[in-house]
């Protein structure tokens, strides 16, 4: 009996995070691809933000891909933020060619400041139009990017808006860990919800693309609200929400792409820098600890428990049609948002058939920041603690 009680749960924690990710794949679309609406957002002209600090792997193709924009009227302010490489140098040899590119450095960084939040509102001050594009020096745009998130801002009236960029990926931590991004937003947030409310509870965007409204990002306090936090992606849009304005997220994987990290080191850094910000916290920890294990790790542990306990001394017991059933459709139903996220975001296979893997992988690094934090540990990153 306590077996059957326990496969239920695990199938009735499989299909709420598949119910949740089938229900916000409708909400969670592309930029807006209206001809009137982009006939609008063409003529809006547009502040490019870009934060750099040691980005000389990645910095140059982001600047080719802006300067090959259809955009009719924008301009691009790079930061270089106390770089040790050679990112200022190929900023000058590129704005030498494109006058709309602009290198500015940094004025330095505050105590109790992070350098990126930082450096962005350091930017935000020098932009000269209404519109501001915070963008990774990792990302590259396709040419109507930047007409198209202006209109997916223009059609949502949000004053800030977020897009989620296709993840290249190539190693194998990097296909396991990085995907998650896509699940924990569509299997946990109700997009429908988020936008008919303002409530802070519901921010969430990718710290990668940010567009923001100058005004009410600065009557909200811009960057500088959260500026000792290493979690842009949720911060910004809390302190937006907070200030009563409305903030929204768009798929992007086929306007923008980015390579986030390129190793083992990197990606696991990436992730324990800021999970103290979002899962990683007391309040949080416990409750997605059951529903991401008991949903997508657990259904097949008992399956195959189940049919490694049906051998005994070399016979076979047959295995209980009801336990079958349930541990079968809680199997399936745990590893379908990640499949079908493989084909909507271009995500790697190997990662998606590897799901319960990725997410046992992704609580221990949630529980390992968050007895980091508790023994006041800090995660270096880019140089920096």
């Amino acid at each position: 009996m306590l077996f059957f009680l326990l496969c239920s749960l695990t199938l009735v924690l499989a299909i709420l995070p598949l119910a949740m990710f089938v229900k916000n794949l409708q909400e969670f679309q592309k930029a807006c691809n209206d001809p009137a609406t982009l006939q609008i957002a063409s003529q809006i002209p547009l502040s490019v933000l870009i934060p750099a600090r040691n980005e000389e792997s990645s910095i140059s193709a982001a600047l080719d891909s802006l300067c090959a924009s259809t955009h009719r009227d924008f301009e691009v302010l790079v930061l270089d933020d106390a770089s040790e490489d050679n990112t200022a140098s190929i900023v000058t040899s590129k704005s030498a060619h494109f006058p709309r590119i602009q290198l500015h450095r940094s004025t330095g960084l505050p105590e109790g400041w992070n350098g990126k939040q930082n450096a962005c509102w350091q930017l935000a001050q020098l932009a000269k139009y209404d519109r501001l594009l915070f963008l990774d020096a990792d990302v590259r745009l396709s040419e109507d990017a930047l007409t198209r998130i202006l209109a997916e801002q223009e059609f949502r009236q949000a004053p800030l808006v977020s897009g989620f960029p296709f993840q290249e990926t190539g190693t194998i931590a990097e296909k396991l860990l990085i995907p998650m991004m896509h699940y924990i937003l569509l299997g946990f947030l109700p997009i429908d919800r988020m936008r008919k409310s303002t409530d802070p509870g519901f921010a969430a965007g990718c710290g990668q693309l940010f567009l923001a409204m100058k005004s009410q990002y600065m009557q909200a306090g811009g960057h500088r609200s959260i500026a000792s936090s290493r979690h842009d992606g949720i911060k910004l849009p809390r302190s937006i929400r907070q200030a009563g304005f409305k903030t929204d997220i768009f798929d992007a994987t086929d306007i923008a792409n980015c390579r986030m990290y390129t190793n083992l080191n990197q990606v696991q850094q990436g992730l324990l820098k800021n999970a103290t910000e979002g899962i990683a916290n007391p309040k949080l920890i416990g409750l997605f600890t059951v529903l991401l294990l008991g949903g997508s790790v657990l259904p097949a542990c008992l399956l195959v428990w189940q049919f490694l306990s049906c051998w005994n001394n070399g016979t076979w017991s047959g295995f209980p049609l009801l336990s079958l059933i349930l541990l079968g459709l809680a199997t399936l139903a745990s590893w379908l948002p990640r499949l079908i996220a493989q084909r909507a975001f271009r995500q790697s296979f190997l990662g998606a058939i590897a799901h319960p893997l990725s997410v046992l992988w992704f609580v221990i690094l949630q529980w390992w920041a968050l007895i980091r934090n508790l023994l006041r540990l800090k995660t270096p990153w880019r140089g920096r603690l």
